[in-house]
């Protein structure tokens, strides 16, 4: 199978940057992945991306260097089966509230006996043809990344830092807005901030990547800034 570098750099130290594509088109995909970012996310939460366009989309980018991840819809199983199934070498977990859900998410993208991921990675095995590489190595390819974006998850995002398997705790400031009774359409907030080097201080605690969206270029340096 196609080895994962976004989590191997990541566990060094290395930071990894890439979009979410919302839009339903092979194309932008691939072009994303040939612009020189570490990974493409295919985002299927806020949309009307169903599984056959998250398949196309995960072979446009495929073709290129980016590793290929989807932001599911729900922490719900079926969701990370079918993510992973296609082939996508990560999965973005919205709305991750407690160490419990993040267990359980974990779970699911590892195959026995480290988890409870069923088998059937008919593109992501290449067809079959790939079934003993993909068994052998899928459950250290496999980048789990839970979005954190409720006051709820910030109250336990020590016990979900602490869960073993995962590789980044993502912020996600618009829904933590609404979550604590902030407009998100005058961020940045202070208390947005806050949070954020709460989930960096945690993940460097717990050998954990913290991560946050860059809205305009010049966020990107302070991002890797405020990472450390």
């Amino acid at each position: 199978m196609i080895r994962n570098h976004v989590r191997s750099n990541l566990s060094s130290g290395k930071p990894a940057i890439g979009p979410f594509i919302g839009l339903q088109s092979p194309n932008v995909a691939e072009l994303m992945g040939n612009a020189g970012f570490d990974f493409v996310v295919v985002e299927s939460e806020h949309n009307g991306i169903e599984s056959a366009e998250i398949e196309h989309m995960l072979m446009a980018i495929g073709n290129t260097k980016a590793v290929p991840i989807v932001r599911i819809p729900s922490l719900q199983q079926v969701y990370i089966q079918k993510a992973l199934d296609l082939g996508a070498l990560g999965i973005v977990v919205p709305a991750v509230k407690t160490a419990e859900e993040a267990t359980q998410i974990v779970s699911a993208t590892r195959f026995p006996p480290d988890g409870k991921r069923s088998w059937g990675p008919l593109r992501a095995s290449k067809y079959t043809f790939d079934n003993e590489d993909y068994l052998k190595n899928a459950n250290d390819n496999i980048l789990v990344v839970l979005i954190i974006e409720t006051v709820e998850a910030v109250g336990n995002l020590e016990e979900i830092a602490a869960v073993p398997g995962i590789d980044v705790l993502f912020l996600g400031p618009w829904d933590m807005c609404l979550s604590l009774g902030l407009d998100p359409l005058l961020l940045p907030h202070q208390e947005i901030d806050q949070i954020l080097e709460k989930m960096v201080e945690m993940a460097d605690r717990f050998d954990v990547v913290a991560g946050a969206g860059a809205s305009v270029p010049e966020d990107v340096p302070k991002r890797l800034n405020q990472g450390g």
